[in-house]
């Protein structure tokens, strides 16, 4: 019996060392396994990283690219109008060259300045006096001189030359009632397409209304773009510039002028439209239409019937039917 139970005794030992030690392995198997997967899930996260950073960067350098190329074909077109079309010829840039030719009193739309140029004693007068004629002068940075002129030597000063000389609103008003007793003027509220501007201007002339007026902010000046649209009327046809727009149709008022605005919000047809009187048919944006503050000043706000789904047209479209119907009234 003592020597079975020793042998029991041993063979429970063993089976208790063999368990020990299966148990000691298993485990060190199982954290070997472990920390091979954590390992490999690491290599895999790590190399899952750098490929997205290496495609971040790709992404980032070819968006670079691209927008390099983008501003390379917009400076390009833009130099080939210029080169080719001639649409910008009528830029002048540098101190001396604006200053000849604000010396030589060439008509001119619109000037571009740094507050250097402008407070300087060479240009501080002559800025003001063109100014006061109805000439926008803006103060702008030298990055955005350089962006106007393509890049050119600009010395922080750039005039842009208007194709027609503009008169003052005295003057205008003038002409318009030794012309007629029942004188028509067109106004534009706000109207940026050059291409709009001249085909007002076109149909204003082809009417017999007598002169335009245009605000110095807020509109397009009288570039090469509204004299090639408005197809030689330009050439007959009386235009003021004006630096406030209300202040002009209050003034117009006071010398027996009828304020007519066109909005398709009016209360009153264009058609029922019967008062025979010297007009000034103002036409708003061609975004936003009439400005709230110059419908105050407006004695009537017409529109025109609209049929279909169209629920507006554009603002040379209703100018130059207006005109027409306006002008038919008048000498009806």
């Amino acid at each position: 019996m003592k020597y079975n139970s020793r042998n029991n005794f041993s063979k429970n030992v063993d089976k208790r060392n063999k368990k020990k030690y299966f148990d000691d392995n298993s485990s060190k198997i199982k954290n070997r396994n472990s920390y091979g997967y954590k390992a490999n899930q690491d290599s895999k996260l790590k190399n899952n990283f750098e490929e997205k950073s290496s495609n971040n960067i790709y992404k980032k350098n070819s968006n670079k690219q691209s927008k390099i190329n983008k501003n390379k074909e917009i400076f390009q077109k833009n130099h080939r109008n210029k080169t080719g079309e001639r649409n910008n010829e009528d830029l002048i840039w540098g101190k001396h060259s604006v200053f000849s030719a604000l010396e030589s009193g060439k008509p001119i739309n619109r000037i571009w300045c740094t507050p250097e140029v402008r407070s300087s004693e060479k240009f501080f007068l002559l800025l003001k006096e063109v100014k006061s004629k109805g000439v926008l002068v803006e103060e702008v940075s030298w990055s955005r001189i350089s962006q106007i002129t393509f890049g050119a030597v600009h010395q922080g000063i750039a005039l842009q030359i208007s194709y027609r000389e503009t008169i003052s609103l005295k003057t205008l008003i003038k002409n318009a009632k030794i012309k007629s007793n029942c004188s028509t003027i067109i106004c534009l509220d706000g109207i940026t397409d050059p291409h709009n501007v001249g085909a007002i201007i076109r149909s204003a002339e082809a009417f017999g209304c007598n002169g335009i007026i245009i605000p110095q902010r807020r509109s397009a000046g009288i570039t090469g773009t509204v004299a090639k649209v408005s197809a030689g009327a330009l050439d007959n046809i009386l235009v003021s510039r004006v630096v406030n727009l209300n202040r002009t149709l209050h003034e117009l008022k006071e010398e027996g002028f009828l304020i007519v605005g066109l909005t398709e919000k009016g209360n009153l047809s264009l058609s029922k439209f019967k008062e025979k009187s010297p007009l000034v048919i103002v036409v708003g944006s061609e975004d936003k239409g009439l400005s709230l503050l110059t419908q105050k000043y407006c004695d009537y706000l017409l529109k025109i019937p609209l049929i279909g789904k169209t629920s507006s047209l554009n603002a040379s479209v209703a100018a130059a039917i207006s005109i027409y119907q306006l002008r038919k009234e008048i000498y009806s």
